[in-house]
C-alpha cells in the first residue's frame, strides 16, 4: 500500500496537539535557542513579542511530537484492516519554514499533515518521494507554522 493511496492529495488530517507551559518554553530554549525572548518573562514583555513565546524550533519539534504517534497510529489502524502501512522516513529535508506568529506560554497549538504529492525515484526502485504540507494552529484557529517536508517511502 501507498502513502498515496492512505490519503489523498489535498487532505488535512488533524495529528494532534501541544500546550507549551512557560516552563517548557523556557526548557527548550535553555537548551537549543537561548534568545531572551524564550528565558525571561520580563526579557520578553520587552521585545517585539511582547511576552514569553516558544522558540520556532519548539513548535517545528511540537509537529514531529505528534506526528509520530499519530503515524504509528495509522500503521495499527490499517493493520486491523489487513493493511500493510507503508514504511516512511526519514526526510531528506524541507522547505518554505514559516514561523507565521508567535507561540505564547500556555498557547495550545494543533498539528495537522497535509497529502501534496508522490514521486517515485527513478534511482531506487519501488521507493518514492512524499511531499506534505505540515502546519499548526493556536487555539484561536491562528496558523502558527507552515512548512513542506519530504519523506521517504520504500518497500
Amino acid at each position: 500500500m501507498r502513502l498515496s493511496e492512505i490519503h489523498t492529495e489535498g487532505e488535512r488530517v488533524r495529528i494532534g496537539s501541544v500546550t507549551f507551559t512557560a516552563d517548557d518554553i523556557v526548557r527548550f530554549a535553555e537548551k537549543f535557542d537561548p534568545q531572551p525572548f524564550h528565558l525571561d518573562a520580563a526579557a520578553a514583555a520587552g521585545s517585539l513579542f511582547g511576552g514569553l513565546c516558544a522558540s520556532g524550533w519548539h513548535t517545528c519539534a511540537g509537529w514531529m511530537k505528534c506526528f509520530v504517534p499519530f503515524w504509528l497510529g495509522e500503521m495499527k489502524r490499517l493493520a486491523s484492516e489487513g493493511i500493510v502501512a507503508p514504511k516512511l522516513g526519514p526526510s531528506p529535508g524541507f522547505r518554505d519554514m514559516r514561523w507565521l506568529r508567535p507561540v505564547f506560554a500556555d498557547d495550545t497549538i494543533t498539528y495537522f499533515v497535509t497529502f501534496v504529492s508522490a514521486k517515485d525515484l527513478a534511482s531506487r526502485p519501488g521507493w518514492r518521494i512524499n511531499t506534505i504540507l505540515c502546519e499548526g494552529e493556536n487555539q484561536n484557529g491562528d496558523g502558527v507554522i507552515r512548512f513542506e517536508s519530504n519523506v521517504l517511502e520504500f518497500p
